[in-house]
């Protein structure tokens, strides 16, 4: 199975510019935890991603006003990808060697067309992948 059957296609997306409190909004329309950040030249392809974590850690548990902040203020870097017609196998350890709950997933071109969770690998992987994927990814390292 790859990656394009199970990814959620064209995610809400920001650009390194995009006000924080508007990334935290997508995150709560979008009922998501990860919103991609993408480059402002137009190419589409991912330069971070926003999670509701960096949000905490980053700004908040430090005393930074979040509502002066922007998405390149608290992104993730490098961004870390999979290509769309990756196996499913390949996402799974491309999770765990990263230790991520979310990859954007990138075309042919390298723009962002979708994102896979958890919560993908769960619904369409085998129970005995998912157990692996869940268990590397929450390890301490």
């Amino acid at each position: 199975m790859s990656v394009h059957a199970v990814m959620t296609a064209n995610p809400a997306c920001c650009s390194p510019s995009t006000p924080l409190r508007l990334v935290a909004a997508m995150m709560k329309e979008n009922d998501c935890g990860q919103i991609p950040v993408v480059n402002e030249d137009g190419s589409g392809r991912p330069v971070g991603v926003v999670t509701d974590r960096d949000i905490s850690i980053r700004m908040v548990a430090i005393g930074r006003n979040p509502l002066d902040a922007t998405a390149q203020d608290c992104m993730s870097t490098p961004c870390i990808t999979i290509s769309a017609d990756s196996s499913l196998d390949d996402c799974c350890e491309a999770m765990e060697s990263a230790k991520v709950r979310r990859l954007p997933v990138v075309d042919g071109e390298g723009r962002l067309c979708g994102i896979v969770a958890l919560a993908d690998i769960a619904r369409h992987a085998n129970a005995a992948a998912t157990v692996e994927v869940v268990k590397e990814v929450s390890a301490a390292g």
